[in-house]
């Protein structure tokens, strides 16, 4: 496994050079523990994981908790966690790269604050990357104290015939997924 770090690069295939085709984002998180006014208990912390795919710079498709499933199934959300609570991975969006339409060239991996809270308000945020065998391939670690209501983890791209994921980790002003466009072409 390999701890990524802002801007370091993944090639998604095996050692012996085969293409990863199909992965599984996970993100977790808790909220931090002194969240919310003193006495009036920290609200619950709503984080949506969501996965955006671009054709250029253009919109072409996206897989959140209120769109399951891109166009092409290539690109899966499996289901909203509305607290954080419990063990492990909070939101799964699993990604087929072999059904990716040949056009997306980006698919952006964001998480984003449902109801506005920044990333302040989190503690223990990771997002990990997984292949079809259920083997941890890398994680990224998210620092709390991100003063942004939106956070951009990651992104999976084409690199001639296969795809690379580079780790972004950079902070937002987005609640939704369909609002994050603009944010995200700088990301591209």
């Amino acid at each position: 496994m390999l701890d990524l770090s802002k801007g370091q690069e993944l090639v998604l295939a095996t050692d012996d050079g085969q293409p990863l085709t199909r992965l599984q984002l996970g993100v977790g998180w808790d909220k931090a523990p002194t969240a919310g006014f003193i006495g009036t208990g920290a609200p619950e912390i709503d984080l949506d994981a969501s996965a955006v795919q671009f054709a250029g710079d253009q919109l072409f498709d996206l897989a959140f908790y209120n769109n399951l499933s891109t166009r092409d199934e290539s690109v899966v959300h499996l289901g909203d966690n509305l607290s954080g609570r419990g063990a492990g991975d909070d939101e799964v969006v699993t990604v087929d790269l072999t059904k990716v339409y040949q056009r997306v060239g980006t698919i952006v991996l964001i998480v984003t604050s449902y109801h506005g809270h920044s990333m302040e308000w989190i503690n223990n945020a990771y997002c990990r990357l997984v292949d079809g065998h259920d083997v941890e391939l890398a994680r990224f670690t998210l620092t709390a104290g991100v003063p942004f209501t939106g956070l951009v983890l990651a992104k999976i791209f084409r690199d001639g015939a296969g795809w690379k994921l580079r780790a972004i980790g950079e902070g937002i002003p987005v609640k939704l997924a369909t609002e994050s466009v603009e944010a995200l072409r700088p990301f591209l």
